[in-house]
């Protein structure tokens, strides 16, 4: 299925001074799919190295890591040969495998020639464990993301759609009903899937809605499994109990991140490197609170308050034990939980486009979901979980702060009344 990165990472490969490529994420999101996409697309053949099932092979950068060496190696194991600029060098799952890690940057200075690229899926959780020697300046590095739902709507043959989509974007110019009414069925349908590739293409395989579950319960299996694999046995317990309280944490009308909700008498010293963990393995996304909305967001930072979302809005889903049918329903569904699911669904959405997730209120009752900081403007985001939208929130923020415009995401079509931008819930990848 057709990915963002793909341009990113031809730009990679048809650059002829690239340095080792370093491919981010988290585990099932398509990495390896990916790479392998990039060396038959881009390349005369390729050598794959999966550093955590192939341990022989991972042993093998216990010794002389030099490119020559690591060369050799690999061409008498695969029987391939490996030439400069021809041969793309897969180097997955190298968390695995410090050495490796160490080796991309012999590579940038000794033999830039070869084509190395590496993925990895708890880099983040074995740097800060291990405290593995990172190769900072020397490797290109990317992030992949769970589709977005422009990418689910290409994957689903929606091409026009998501075009059109953009196109009003640009314009405010509300969709014809009929247009309006299929984009809101196939955000409802993402929603439950989420945008893990497996579970899609298992949607569009079978055109069912339920049997992708298993799917999704396989990818939360493995989760919990690198939770006891990469952390200690204390840790991972610790890891587990954050993780699972996030459908409870937006469950409340106050999003606010609780430790006491993950156990009683929880706090920061318990639970904070927990929440790191979480991050660095990509299965969370995290918005900090900002006490004014003044440029730059991110020196008003307050570090007390926080909300955290799952990094993929299906896998949320399937863990609260959300209904289908409550969220596939005609009706506006009187549900608590929906608001934080649509609330986790734009910050996803946000922070695969590269936003640092900000949100604000004040100490009275005012919030505002999200506030964002693109170029020289700041924008708060109102969300709200279908066609009800009168809020007083954001009518003071950008009093107080002097905005120009905001943004309010909801199940309305596009419009543009007094500065406040109406934005479908199924448009939030435009932002």
């Amino acid at each position: 299925m057709k990915r963002k990165i793909e341009k990113k990472l031809l730009q990679w490969a048809d650059n002829p001074k690239r340095m080792p490529l370093l491919l981010q994420g988290a585990r099932q999101v398509g990495k390896s799919f990916l790479l392998e996409w990039l060396g038959t697309t881009r390349f005369e053949n390729m050598v794959h190295v999966n550093l955590e099932t192939q341990v022989s092979i991972a042993e093998m950068f216990n010794g002389d890591i030099t490119p020559q060496k690591v060369v050799h190696a690999l061409e008498t194991v695969f029987q391939t040969p490996i030439k400069p600029h021809k041969t793309l060098i897969i180097l997955d799952e190298i968390q695995c495998s410090e050495r490796a890690l160490m080796s991309l940057k012999m590579f940038c200075e000794d033999a830039p020639e070869y084509a190395v690229a590496a993925a990895g899926s708890l880099l983040g959780v074995a740097i800060n464990r291990e405290k593995f020697s990172f190769p900072v300046g020397k490797v290109h590095e990317l992030t992949l993301f769970p589709l977005d739902f422009e990418e689910f709507l290409w994957a689903c043959g929606d091409e026009t759609l998501a075009k059109t989509i953009r196109e009003h974007c640009t314009t405010f110019i509300p969709l014809e009903d009929p247009i309006h009414n299929k984009a809101i069925e196939r955000y409802k349908q993402y929603l439950i899937l989420g945008g893990m590739p497996a579970v899609v293409q298992n949607f569009i395989d079978t055109e069912s809605i339920v049997l992708p579950t298993e799917i999704q319960n396989r990818i939360l299996n493995e989760y919990s499994a690198d939770m006891a694999k990469y952390a200690s046995p204390a840790q991972a317990v610790k890891i587990r109990g954050c993780y699972n309280s996030i459908p409870v944490q937006l469950a409340k009308e106050n999003r606010k991140f609780q430790y006491k909700l993950v156990q009683r008498g929880g706090t920061a010293t318990i639970f904070g490197e927990s929440l790191d963990w979480l991050t660095f393995a990509g299965l969370i996304v995290k918005c900090e609170l900002i006490d004014n909305g003044f440029m730059p967001l991110a020196a008003y930072v307050n570090m007390s308050d926080f909300k955290i979302y799952m990094g993929d809005v299906g896998l949320l889903t399937l863990k609260s034990g959300m209904a289908s049918q409550v969220i596939l329903s005609e009706n506006e569904p009187d549900n608590g939980f929906m608001g934080g699911l649509t609330e986790n669904y734009v910050a996803q959405a946000l922070a695969t486009n590269g936003h640092r997730l900000f949100y604000w209120k004040n100490k009275n009752t005012a919030e505002v979901d999200f506030v964002l900081q693109i170029q020289d403007k700041i924008i708060p985001v109102e969300v709200k979980k279908g066609r009800h939208t009168k809020s007083t929130s954001l009518t003071m923020f950008r009093k107080q702060f002097n905005c120009e415009n905001a943004i309010r995401i909801s199940k309305k079509n596009f419009g543009n009344t007094d500065g406040i931008l109406s934005i479908p819930c199924y448009a939030v990848f435009c932002i």
